[in-house]
């Protein structure tokens, strides 16, 4: 459809063009649409004259257009190299840093010895049970767990979202993931059930 506006570089009713489409393979039920998805596109020009409306385009108007969409294109681009360089550094800080991972390990190793302390008591190791104590502990693990897997749905948004953003350097990326510890293996961690029963046992 465009061939017949550059060819002519002339004014067409809409009528004129389903008569020309055939021409150039489109059938005149589609020419309608075609043209308006022209339009949409701002490849075609349109505008009413008294009770008719008229259609055209000139070579150079596509032209223009495409220029447009390359510099557009162009400048994205550029804002997300820009974007991929500012994301590269924060990863460097944060591995320098390590505040996530401390964050993480600090959260592990309190679990860890709550647990172990909910263990020996339920070995028999205290004979002087105190309730009150014990629900502090249990409350102390959960309070534990949930940060530690909070920090680690956050380690799987930011790795989700250089993922997509991305993509070109997801190789750069997987071994920075493995230089902070953050492996294959890597994942949420599940919180055995204390059962209320032993405990006042």
């Amino acid at each position: 459809m465009l061939q017949i506006f550059y060819e002519s570089q002339d004014f067409f009713l809409l009528k004129e063009l389903e008569k020309l489409g055939p021409r150039k393979g489109v059938i005149s039920q589609s020419v309608k649409d075609v043209i308006q998805s022209l339009v949409d596109d701002d490849l075609v020009s349109k505008d009413k004259i008294g009770t008719s409306v008229y259609f055209w385009s000139l070579p150079s108007s596509a032209g223009n257009q495409l220029r447009n969409v390359y510099h557009k294109l162009e400048s994205d681009l550029q804002s997300s190299k820009k974007r991929l360089v500012e994301l590269v550094d924060q990863c460097d800080a944060l591995k320098r840093g390590r505040e996530e991972s401390d964050e993480r390990e600090k959260a592990l190793a309190e679990l860890k010895a709550i647990e172990q302390n909910y263990h020996a008591l339920k070995m028999g190791q205290y004979t002087d049970n105190d309730p009150a104590a014990f629900d502090a502990k249990k409350e102390a693990i959960e309070i534990a767990h949930a940060a530690a897997n909070r920090w680690t749905d956050n380690i799987f948004t930011l790795r989700q979202w250089c993922s997509n953003k991305f993509p070109e350097a997801k190789e750069q990326l997987e071994n920075m993931y493995k230089e902070v510890g953050i492996t294959d293996d890597f994942d949420y961690l599940e919180l055995s059930a204390v059962p209320l029963s032993e405990a006042a046992d």
